[in-house]
C-alpha cells in the first residue's frame, strides 16, 4: 500500500517504517471550502493522487424534501385504523442535519418511512410530500438512500464482496466497471471500512467478524453507493457506544456539508452529537411539539415554563416533558398537548408554514417541461445482469457454509452405502428379487423426496427479512430473486440424487445396461427436483416452519399411499384416487419399475411353492402394479409438469406474501 493510500485508511508510518493506525475523530475531520471531509493528517498533495487514482465523486444532486399536513394511519386487525401521526408540516434542505425525536411511540420512524414513501402495505397515507417538486412516488427508492435500524446482511460475504454486489444491483447500468469499482474504494476508505474489506460481515467457525460500529457504517456505504441527495436514518447510533455513536454521527454530518440532505430520528442523543445537527423535529402524540433550529429548542421550552436545570442534557429534558408519565396518563396528555397547540401558534411555526406554502406555490406553478426535466434517467440494471450478480451471492453462501451442501453430500453417501448394503445380492430373477428391486426403486425415490422437500421449508421464511428489504428498496423484483436462488441450488441437486442412485444402483445390483441405469439417475434428479419445487411451494405459501410441516406431512402419506407400491392403484376408491395424478412418487416408481422389468422374460419360480404366484415375465410384474410400458414418457412429461407447477405455484405465493407485508 502507498503512503497515499495508508493516509486515506488513517493508517502511517512511525520512526522505524511500521505501519501504525490513526483512529479518527471528530476533532480530525476538517471541511474545506469544497464541502469534502478530510482527515488532519492527510496532505493535500497526497489526497489528489487518491483522488487520480479512484476518480472524484461528482457533487450529489440537491434535494429538498417538503411535507404538509401528513396523517399516517395504520389498519388493525379488527379492520379499525388508528393514527400514528396528525397533521405534519416540515422541510428539508440541502446540507442540513435534521433530527426527529420524540419519546417511543411518539410516531417518528412511521413519520420517516412515510416521508421515504416506504411504508408497509396497510399503511394510509394523507397529506401532501414532495422531493424537488415531485409528489414522492416509487423513484424514492432510486434518489434516496435509508439506513434502518437493525442492518441486515448475508453474513457470509466479506465486505467487498457485499458492496461489489450491491454496487451491480443499485447503480445505473451504464456505469463502467472501474467506476464502480473506484466509488467503492472510495466509501471503503472515507468510512474506515479499507482494512477489514475481506473480513466477512458475520463469521462460522469463529472467524473474525465485524464489530457493531463496522456493520452500521457498512450499512451506510450501502446507502451511499448511488450517492443519493436525501439521506434517511432510521436510530443509527442504536446498539452503538459512545464513540463509534459520535463516529457514525460526524459521517453523517460530512454527508450534510456535502450537500446531501440527512433525515436522522434519534433517540435522546448526548449533547455533544446534539450540536451536530442543523434542525430539530419533536414529535409527542403524532404531532409536532417543535420544529426549527436545534439552538431555538431549549428557548421554546422555557418560553412555556419548562426551564431544563444545568446538569440536564437538554434533549433527555424534552423528552422527559413529552412522554407520558406512568399513572398520570391523562395529565401528561393534557400537557403535551397544551406543548403541541402553542407551538402551532408560535412565530416559528408560522415562520415554517410560511416556508411550506412557498415551497407548494413554486410547485403549483411549474409548467410540464419543468417536471418532465426533474425526472430521473436513471437506468435500472438489466435482468439478466440481477440473476447472475444474486446467482454469485447465494452460491457463496451455500459454498461457505459446509451445512448447507458438504454435509448433505456425505449424509446422502453414507444412507446410499447402507441402503445398497441391505439389497447387496437380492435383486435376482426370482419371485423374492421382486419386491427386492421394488425395495431398492422405492428407497431411491424415498431418499430424493423427502429429504431435500422437508429442508426447504426453513431457507424462504429464514430469508424474508431480508428479501423484504431489498424488494422495498427496488433491488430487484420477487421473481428475479426466485430464480436466482433456485439456479444457485441447482448444481446441488444433481450431484446429490446422481452419488446416491450410482452408490445404491451398483451395490444393489439392478439392472445392467447404461440405458436403464442412465434414465433412472435422470429419474433420481427429476424427482428431487420437483421435491424441492413443492417444498419450496409450502415454505413461501405458509411462511413458517412448524405451520408448513403441519400441512405437509398429511399431503406427503396421501402421496406415497398412492404411489402403487403399498396399494394396487386399481383397488383405490374412485373419490380419493385423483390424488395419484399429483404423486410424482407414481410417476417415478411407474418409470423406474419399466425400466427395470419391461422385455425381461426368464423370471424364475420355486417348484416347491405350490400354490404361490408366479410372475415369469417383466409384462406380468408391470401389470400386477397396474403399470404399463406405454406410460414412460408421458410419466416423465408428467414429472416435468409437476416441476414448473410447483415453482409456479411457489412463485405466486411469494409475490403474494412479499406484497402482503
Amino acid at each position: 500500500m502507498s503512503k497515499s493510500e495508508r493516509t486515506q485508511s488513517g493508517l502511517s508510518e512511525n520512526s522505524d517504517g511500521n505501519a501504525e493506525t490513526h483512529e479518527l475523530k471528530p476533532a480530525d475531520i476538517v471541511f474545506v471550502d469544497s464541502g469534502i471531509m478530510q482527515s488532519k493528517y492527510t496532505d493535500p498533495m497526497e489526497f489528489a493522487e487518491v483522488e487520480e487514482l479512484l476518480g472524484t465523486s461528482p457533487a450529489p444532486r440537491p434535494c429538498t424534501l417538503v411535507w404538509r399536513d401528513v396523517t399516517v394511519h395504520i389498519k388493525q386487525k379488527d379492520g379499525k385504523l388508528k393514527r400514528l401521526v396528525n397533521s405534519v408540516n416540515g422541510i428539508a434542505k440541502p446540507g442540513s442535519l435534521v433530527a426527529l425525536m420524540g419519546p417511543s411511540g411518539a410516531g417518528k420512524t412511521t413519520l420517516m418511512s412515510a416521508l421515504a414513501h416506504r411504508s408497509p402495505i396497510g399503511t394510509v397515507v394523507d397529506g401532501s410530500i414532495a422531493m424537488n417538486g415531485r409528489a414522492v412516488g416509487d423513484f424514492m427508492h432510486l434518489e434516496s438512500g435509508y439506513m434502518h435500524q437493525d442492518e441486515l446482511f448475508v453474513e457470509n460475504l466479506t465486505v467487498m464482496e457485499h458492496l461489489t454486489i450491491m454496487a451491480r444491483l443499485r447503480m445505473d447500468r451504464r456505469t463502467s466497471s472501474l467506476a464502480r469499482k473506484r466509488r467503492v474504494n472510495q466509501l471503503l476508505r472515507q468510512l474506515s471500512l479499507y482494512g477489514s474489506r475481506h473480513t466477512r460481515i458475520g463469521g462460522l467457525d469463529g472467524r473474525k467478524t465485524l464489530s457493531g460500529g463496522e456493520r452500521k457504517r457498512l450499512a451506510f456505504a450501502t446507502e451511499l453507493l448511488t450517492d443519493p441527495g436525501l439521506l434517511f436514518c432510521d436510530e443509527p447510533t442504536t446498539g452503538l457506544d459512545s464513540s463509534s455513536a459520535q463516529k457514525l454521527m460526524t459521517l453523517l454530518r460530512a454527508s450534510a456539508v456535502q450537500g446531501k440532505t440527512v433525515i436522522c430520528t434519534i433517540h435522546q442523543p448526548s449533547s455533544e452529537l446534539m450540536a451536530l445537527f442543523d434542525k430539530l423535529v419533536l414529535l409527542a402524540e403524532g404531532r409536532v411539539a417543535y420544529a426549527g433550529n436545534a439552538s431555538g429548542a431549549l428557548g421554546f421550552f422555557e418560553s412555556l415554563g419548562y426551564h431544563c436545570p444545568i446538569t440536564y442534557n437538554p434533549t433527555d429534558y424534552f423528552i422527559k416533558v413529552l412522554a407520558l408519565t406512568p399513572g398520570s396518563e391523562g395529565a401528561s396528555r393534557h400537557a403535551i398537548k397544551s406543548v403541541c397547540d402553542r407551538f402551532a401558534v408560535s412565530d416559528a411555526a408560522k415562520e415554517l408554514d410560511m416556508e411550506i406554502h412557498l415551497e407548494f406555490h413554486i410547485i403549483d406553478n411549474q409548467d410540464a417541461e419543468t417536471k418532465r426535466t426533474k425526472a430521473s434517467n436513471f437506468k435500472p440494471p438489466f435482468f439478466h445482469t440481477k440473476i447472475l450478480w444474486l446467482v454469485y451471492r447465494y452460491i457463496l453462501m451455500v459454498l461457505r457454509d459446509p451445512n448447507v451442501q458438504l454435509l448433505r453430500i456425505v449424509q446422502k453417501l453414507a444412507i446410499a452405502l447402507t441402503a445398497g448394503l441391505c439389497f447387496i445380492g437380492t435383486a435376482r430373477l426370482t419371485q423374492a428379487g421382486i419386491q427386492d428391486v421394488q425395495g431398492a426403486l422405492f428407497i431411491i425415490i424415498a431418499e430424493n423426496t423427502f429429504s431435500p422437500m422437508y429442508s426447504m421449508l426453513h431457507i424462504f421464511p429464514e430469508e424474508f427479512p431480508l428479501l423484504h428489504r431489498e424488494l422495498r428498496a427496488g433491488l430487484y423484483s420477487t421473481p428475479v430473486y426466485y430464480i436466482a436462488r433456485m439456479i444457485a441450488l441447482f448444481p446441488g441437486l444433481v450431484i446429490e440424487p446422481t452419488l446416491f442412485t450410482l452408490v445404491v444402483y451398483w451395490i444393489a445390483g439392478l439392472r445392467s445396461t447404461f440405458y436403464a441405469f442412465g434414465f433412472t439417475v435422470f429419474l433420481s434428479i427429476l424427482v428431487l427436483n420437483v421435491a424441492i419445487a413443492c417444498g419450496s411451494f409450502f415454505s413461501c405459501a405458509f411462511g413458517s416452519m412448524p405451520v408448513a410441516i403441519a400441512y405437509l406431512v398429511p399431503f406427503d402419506y396421501s402421496l406415497m399411499m398412492t404411489s402403487g407400491l403399498f396399494i394396487k392403484l386399481s383397488s383405490i376408491p374412485k373419490y380419493i384416487s385423483w390424488i395419484r395424478h399429483l404423486s410424482w412418487l407414481m410417476y417415478s416408481n411407474e418409470a423406474m419399475t419399466i425400466l427395470q422389468w419391461d422385455g425381461v422374460q426368464n423370471i424364475t419360480c420355486l417348484t416347491d411353492e405350490t400354490g404361490a404366484p408366479c410372475l415369469s415375465t417383466g409384462d406380468e410384474v408391470l401389470s400386477m402394479y397396474d403399470f404399463t410400458t406405454n406410460e414412460f414418457w408421458p410419466d416423465i412429461v408428467a414429472l416435468v409438469i409437476l416441476y414448473l407447477g410447483f415453482h409456479l405455484l411457489a412463485l405466486i405465493a411469494l409475490r403474494y406474501r412479499t406484497r402482503r407485508k
